[in-house]
Formats: structure tokens, C-alpha cells, sequence
């Protein structure tokens, strides 16, 4: 089998190339051999094809992938093999291009291929996480609570997304509503009412001159605002898609008032959960830490754990390479330390990640508390600014007679 790779070497350099293996496993062992840090491993020979084509296909909702694990271990707990639980599966689930691959992933079982390594040929539906657990899963064979674990932990990251994203919705929702008064008032309003101050010949207010101006520039050249609008947004697609600019943009994030904090404990909270999942499992060190910097989309998240893990390669222990890292509280190295040195790293991770959990469900309530009356103040400023700019004028035209 033929690979391509994205890898990073000694000197910090990223670099592409093939390599020639009999199995993902192989082709891994090969790169660090030669002192090369993964980051991406594709099959490229033609046998793929098929492969490739299904797994470009829409991606499967979350919501599907947890059903069907939770499914898989029911059936395996049971005594299913795999192959049978695949295809039983596979006829009861409504989606088709879920079950287009879990019927790839029966036949490849069927020829042999672990569960783990068939899996990996779909990385958009099963990332590395879920298929590191499976395959340190099928090593100790505790597959069925191994899949109960993933379930449950990504129901629990499920259910922490969907309340960020409901923290997230509300001044969304003042927003939107925001701009639409103002661009109604300042196109329908607004027009109706200048030819009066313009007959009655009173002086007219500064705020009233801004909003005339910007009310004219709206209905009069509307075209150079869409335009101006569309420029604006696809500068902002592409700097966000350059590394520099997702690394300005993440900066942000995590600093901005209110929703700050509650994205970086979100980010620790997923990191953690994932190491402490990991490591319980029985995966390898390095492999865990790696794969925690992959659940999060955060660059300084990803870049500070990948830092972690290239220490630790080099002999440090955790709690000493995550000395200088500002993103981690200090309590959470004070606490890995004490796992580190009393040989209960999996439970100290467990309880770090349970402290995490209830710190973002906290930060997320704090959030909503505060967003409320902040959006209830912009927005009544705005339109009360407009509005303002527009009663001016009408006293002034009633107190001169």
C-alpha cells in the first residue's frame, strides 16, 4: 500500500512525501523511525478509491455516530461478533451514507481487518481518538465498556456544544434584530422625514447630520455597500483560512470579555477529557497527548500540547512541560504532578476533567447572566441613538413657533 504524508521534523519544518507500507501501523512506525512527528496519513494507491469516494461523501451527524456506538455495545456485550453486529446495524440505521459505511467497514472485518483499522479508513465520521480506544480496546479486550466510554463521552461533549451554542444564540438573535430596526428606520423612517427638515429650514442637530448621511448612503448607494459587505466578509474567510490569521482569530477568542473564559475552559475541558479516556485506556503517552491536541480547534490549545508531548518525548514529565504554559491554571499541574508522583495519573485526570466539566457548565451560565443586560444596553443605545437623531429636529421645529 501506497501512502502520502504530512510530517514535522527535527527542525520544526513541516515536509510531504510516500512512503511504501503493508498497513497504517506500518507506515507510522516507519516515519518515527525516522525521527519524524505525523500529522497527516493518507492511502493514495487506486484499492482506496472506493474508500475515499464514501468518505467524501456529506459527513454523518454526531448524534448518528453515538447511536450507533452505543448500538455496537449492546451487540458486542452480548457475544455479537463484530461483522454480525456491522450488518445488523447497518439495516436499521435511516441514513445511507452511514450505512454505506458501516457495510465497508463489515466487509472489511469479514477479510480479516481489525474493527480499529477499518474504522480508520473513515476519518471524517471516526477520528483518531475514537480509533486509538477502539484498537487499545481490542488489545485488552474490554471492547463493550470501551464503547459504552465513547458514547457517554461524546454525549457529554455533545451536550456541553449544544449549550454554548445556546449561550452563543441570544445576542446572535439581539443582533440580528438590532441591525434589522436600524436598517429599517434608517431606510423607510428616516427618508419620509428629511423632506420636512428640509422645508421647514430648521437647523439641523449633529446627530441627526450623521444619521442623514448614513440613511442616504444606505438608500443611495446600496450596490457600494453590498459590495463593501462582500469584500469585507471574503477578507475574513481568507485571513481566517491563513495560519496567521486563525492564530490572531483563536487569540482572540479566548481573551474576549464574557465568552472568553468560557471558550478556554471549553477547549481544557475536551483536551482533558480525551487524555484522561486515553490514558485509562491504556494508550500510550505520547499517542494521548497527541491525540489531545486534536480535539480542540484552537491553535494555542493544539500548539501548547503538542509543545507537552515533545517534551515529554524528551524526558520531562507532564506537570514539568507544562511549566511557562500560561493556558493551563496552575492547580491543574499541581494536580498532575501529585498523579505523576503517586502513580494515579488516570484517576487525578478523571477528576480534572469532571472539575472542567462543571467549570464550563458554570462559565456558561455566567455568561448568559451577564450577555443579557450588556445586549439589552448596545441595543438600546443604538436605536435609541437613532431615534434621538430623528425627535431632534421636531423639537426644534415646534419650539421656534
Amino acid at each position: 500500500m501506497q501512502f502520502t504524508y504530512t510530517a514535522r521534523n527535527t527542525s520544526g519544518q513541516n515536509q510531504t512525501g510516500e512512503l511504501v507500507a503493508d498497513s497504517r501501523e506500518e507506515a507510522v512506525a516507519k516515519l518515527r523511525q525516522e525521527g519524524l512527528y505525523l500529522l497527516a496519513l493518507d492511502e493514495s494507491d487506486a484499492s482506496s478509491a472506493d474508500t475515499t469516494s464514501i468518505a467524501r461523501k456529506k459527513r454523518v451527524p454526531r448524534k448518528e455516530i453515538i447511536y450507533f456506538t452505543n448500538q455496537m455495545a449492546i451487540m458486542v456485550d452480548a457475544g455479537v461478533p463484530v461483522a454480525i453486529a456491522l450488518e445488523g446495524i447497518a439495516k436499521q440505521i435511516e441514513n445511507p451514507v452511514l450505512a454505506e459505511i458501516l457495510a465497508h467497514i463489515q466487509k472489511s472485518v469479514e477479510s480479516g481487518s481489525d474493527f480499529s483499522a477499518a474504522l480508520a479508513d473513515f476519518p471524517r465520521q471516526f477520528d483518531r481518538t475514537y480509533v486509538n480506544l477502539i484498537k487499545a480496546s481490542e488489545a485488552s479486550g474490554t471492547m463493550p465498556q470501551m464503547l459504552n466510554r465513547i458514547a457517554a463521552q461524546a454525549e457529554e461533549e455533545q451536550e456541553t456544544i449544544q449549550q454554548v451554542k445556546g449561550a452563543l444564540m441570544y445576542p446572535a438573535i439581539m443582533l440580528v434584530m438590532c441591525v434589522g430596526i436600524c436598517i429599517f428606520l434608517l431606510t423607510y423612517v428616516f427618508p419620509k422625514l428629511m423632506p420636512m427638515f428640509a422645508s421647514r429650514g430648521a437647523a439641523i442637530p449633529a446627530p441627526t447630520k450623521i444619521m442623514i448621511m448614513v440613511s442616504t448612503t444606505i438608500t443611495s448607494y446600496w450596490y457600494l455597500v453590498l459590495l463593501f459587505l462582500a469584500a469585507f466578509v471574503g477578507a475574513f474567510c481568507y485571513v481566517r483560512k491563513q495560519a496567521w490569521g486563525k492564530s490572531a482569530f483563536d487569540w482572540v477568542l479566548i481573551r474576549m470579555p464574557v465568552f472568553g473564559s468560557m471558550l478556554k475552559k471549553l477547549a481544557l475541558s475536551r483536551s482533558i477529557r480525551t487524555l484522561a479516556t486515553t490514558v485509562n485506556a491504556g494508550v500510550p503517552m505520547l499517542e494521548a497527548l497527541e491525540l489531545s491536541s486534536g480535539v480542540t480547534d484552537n491553535v494555542h490549545f493544539k500548539q501548547s500540547w503538542l509543545e507537552i508531548s515533545e517534551l515529554v518525548t524528551s524526558g520531562k514529565q507532564i506537570h514539568e512541560a507544562m511549566d511557562g504554559k500560561t493556558l493551563f491554571p496552575p492547580t491543574m499541574q499541581q494536580m498532575i504532578a501529585s498523579g505523576e508522583s503517586t502513580g494515579r495519573l488516570g484517576m487525578v485526570l478523571n477528576k480534572l476533567s469532571d472539575y472542567f466539566d462543571r467549570e464550563v457548565k458554570i462559565a456558561i451560565k455566567s455568561a448568559t447572566t451577564l450577555i443579557e443586560p450588556v445586549m439589552v444596553v448596545c441595543m438600546g443605545s443604538i436605536i435609541g441613538f437613532i431615534a434621538l437623531s430623528m425627535l431632534l429636529p421636531i423639537f426644534t421645529l415646534s419650539t421656534s413657533h
